[in-house]
């Protein structure tokens, strides 16, 4: 991978998924205009957060892929040179649905695909009723900017998911994310909260020697049913470098087109410093196939 310039879209969403698909490729085309050779959107981002309750009509946000986003994506990315990962809730049979990254490459053609591996089931994150967990493995998309490690948000937190993509090649880590506070929270929780989701992000970045892009929602979003309640995203996307050190960082209140430039000569330094991969003990690990230790 040569230096790589990406562009974090940290963007709010309406109920209007066009207007919301208008507005992606617009901050893309914005991007673009800047520089960027890759463009991030933040998770499930034709829609508003809509696992804050379940109902059974939020199936027909799902869409089939390829389909309208791809075949409005595609064609952006092949005029503007651009490639871009989307975040979109994947209609694969009646009742079978992903929360899916895709990855368009600059060709306008879809490069690879990431089911999310990892689905939560908290409140007013009820991921569980509408998403079946991923069934593609921890494997990066090829594409013409480098090997990008796609996950997807919960997959942020588990490190097992960030080394098993550094095994498989990829060349940064990419994590597209709808994370917030709950209103009702103490405000030292929120803070430590942003503060605990920032550092497991950069710990996967020093453990597996890797950049790190984590792109997220920003504004507030109302529950569907309940009075002064929802989810207050709270941004703050950002880049690291391979030892987990921020090259650029989006504030908690406006949306931003974050533009960083990563150097792959960062990660073999740190890398060479820093030889985790040299030292791992793969014969004594084979408890980690275990649920627990008893």
């Amino acid at each position: 991978m040569k230096h790589l310039t990406v562009a974090a879209l940290q963007l709010r969403f309406g109920a209007d998924i066009e207007a919301n698909r208008r507005h992606c490729a617009a901050a893309i085309e914005k991007a673009a205009g800047q520089g960027a050779e890759l463009a991030v959107l933040p998770e499930l981002h034709n829609t508003p957060y809509f696992c804050q309750t379940e109902e059974t009509s939020r199936f027909d946000l799902a869409e089939p892929i390829p389909g309208p986003s791809t075949d409005l994506f595609g064609p952006l990315a092949q005029h503007l040179g651009i490639t871009i990962v989307l975040s979109l809730f994947e209609r694969r049979a009646p009742g079978l649905c992903h929360n899916t990254a895709v990855v368009i490459d600059r060709d306008g053609a879809i490069a690879g695909k990431y089911r999310k591996m990892h689905i939560p089931d908290d409140p007013g994150y009820y991921e569980k009723f509408y998403f079946t967990p991923g069934d593609l493995g921890f494997l990066p998309v090829k594409t013409a900017v480098g090997s990008l490690g796609v996950l997807v948000c919960w997959d942020q937190w588990f490190p097992e998911a960030a080394r098993l993509m550094t095994l498989a090649g990829a060349d940064l880590l990419i994590y597209p994310t709808a994370i917030g506070y709950d209103p009702r929270e103490d405000p030292a929780d929120r803070k430590n909260q942003l503060e605990a989701w920032l550092t497991i992000q950069r710990s996967h970045a020093v453990a597996n020697g890797l950049p790190v892009v984590s792109v997220n929602r920003i504004g507030f979003e109302p529950h569907p049913t309940e009075k002064d309640y929802g989810i207050e995203f709270w941004g703050n996307s950002f880049v690291a470098d391979a030892q987990g050190a921020f090259l650029g960082r989006a504030g908690d209140k406006e949306e931003e087109i974050l533009l960083m430039t990563i150097d792959p000569a960062r990660a073999e330094a740190t890398r060479r410093i820093w030889p985790f991969l040299r030292d791992r003990r793969i014969d004594a690990y084979g408890d980690l196939l275990k649920r627990f230790r008893d």
